[in-house]
C-alpha cells in the first residue's frame, strides 16, 4: 500500500505578500496554501475582485488552496451573530472563487470562569445554521479545536460533530491545541479520527505550552501520522501551522494582547523552513511520500 500525503501551509507565517509566500513554498516543493492572511489582509477582508486576482496569481504559479483559514466562530456568543453570518457568506463566495473545498471555523469564545457545557445548545444551533447556509456550496466546514472556545476538548469536539450532524461539517485536528488544553493528542485522535478530514501540523510542549517544530513537543505527531497513513490509508492534507514566531494577526488568533507577543521573534522564511524540515523528517522516516 502506497503511503502519500498532500502538504499545505499557513503561508502568512512566511510573509503577508502572496508572491513571497509562493516563492518560499516553491523552494520546499509545497503547492498548496491554507489561506488566512494574504497581501496585507485577513482572508475575511479580501474583496471578490481581489479574490479573482489572487486566483489568477495562484493559477499562474500552479498553486491551489487547500482550505480557507477563516476566523468564523472566533467571536463571543454575546456578539452580533447576524453580522458574523454576513462575513461567513462573503467567505463562501471567496472560497468558491478560489476553488477551496474546505473552510476552517471555530465554535465561539467562552467567557472566563464559565461552564462551557452550559452553552452547548446555543453553539450547536449556530453551527447548524452555518452548515445550512454552506450547503449549496461545494465546501466542507472544518471545526478546529482551539483554546478558549467551546470545542477546546476532545469530548466537546465529539459532541459538536455528532449534534451538528451535517455531511458538510467535519473536524480539523490540531495536536498542539490539545496539548495546550491538557489533553493527550493520540488519545484524542483515537476518539475523533472517524470525524477528522484534515490535519494541522503544529506541536507544543505540555510543560509550558510553547509551540515547537513537529516532533519536538508532546503532540505525538509522528505516532498520529503513522496511524492515519498506515491504518486509515489517509492521503489528504497535512497543513503546516508553525507558530514559531510573531506574524501579522498572531495576537488576534491567540486572543491575547499585542504586547504579549511583541517579545517573540518575527516569523519568517527561516523559521518556516525549520517547520517544514521537521515534518519532512517525520515523513521520510516513515517512508511517506508527499506532494
Amino acid at each position: 500500500m502506497s503511503k502519500h500525503v498532500l502538504l499545505s501551509a499557513f503561508a502568512d507565517e512566511i510573509d503577508m505578500d502572496l508572491t513571497t509566500q509562493m516563492d518560499v513554498l516553491d523552494t520546499h516543493g509545497i503547492k498548496h496554501i491554507e489561506m488566512r492572511g494574504v497581501n496585507g489582509k485577513n482572508i475575511s477582508e479580501v474583496t471578490v475582485e481581489e479574490a479573482v486576482e489572487i486566483k489568477n496569481q495562484l493559477d499562474a504559479r500552479g498553486f491551489k488552496i487547500s482550505s480557507l483559514g477563516s476566523p468564523v466562530g472566533k467571536i463571543y456568543l454575546k456578539d452580533d451573530f447576524e453580522a458574523h453570518k454576513a462575513m461567513f457568506v462573503h467567505l463562501l463566495e471567496v472560497a468558491k472563487i478560489l476553488e477551496s473545498k474546505y473552510m476552517r471555523i471555530f465554535s465561539f469564545f467562552m467567557e472566563k470562569d464559565t461552564n462551557h457545557d452550559d452553552y452547548a445548545n446555543e453553539v450547536i444551533r449556530h453551527l447548524k445554521e452555518l452548515s445550512a447556509i454552506a450547503s449549496p456550496y461545494d465546501i466542507t466546514l472544518l471545526h478546529e479545536n482551539e483554546k478558549d472556545i467551546y470545542g477546546d476538548t476532545s469530548a466537546r469536539c465529539l459532541n459538536l460533530v455528532e449534534k451538528v450532524n451535517c455531511d458538510n461539517f467535519k473536524l480539523v485536528f490540531d495536536p498542539a491545541n490539545f496539548v495546550q488544553c491538557g489533553e493527550n493528542p493520540f488519545v484524542t485522535y483515537s476518539l475523533l479520527k472517524d470525524h477528522v478530514a484534515y490535519y494541522h501540523i503544529k506541536d507544543a510542549r505540555s510543560s509550558d505550552s510553547v509551540v515547537v517544530p513537529a516532533g519536538e513537543g508532546d503532540g505525538q505527531i509522528s505516532q498520529i501520522i503513522k496511524e492515519l497513513t498506515s491504518e486509515r490509508d489517509y492521503h489528504g492534507f497535512l497543513s503546516l501551522e508553525p507558530h514559531l514566531g510573531n506574524f501579522a494577526g498572531f495576537a488576534a488568533l491567540e486572543n491575547i494582547e499585542e504586547g504579549e507577543v511583541e517579545e517573540l521573534e518575527q516569523s519568517d522564511a527561516g523559521k518556516f523552513g525549520i517547520a517544514v524540515d521537521a515534518l519532512k523528517t517525520i515523513l521520510s522516516t516513515q517512508n511517506i511520500a508527499h506532494a
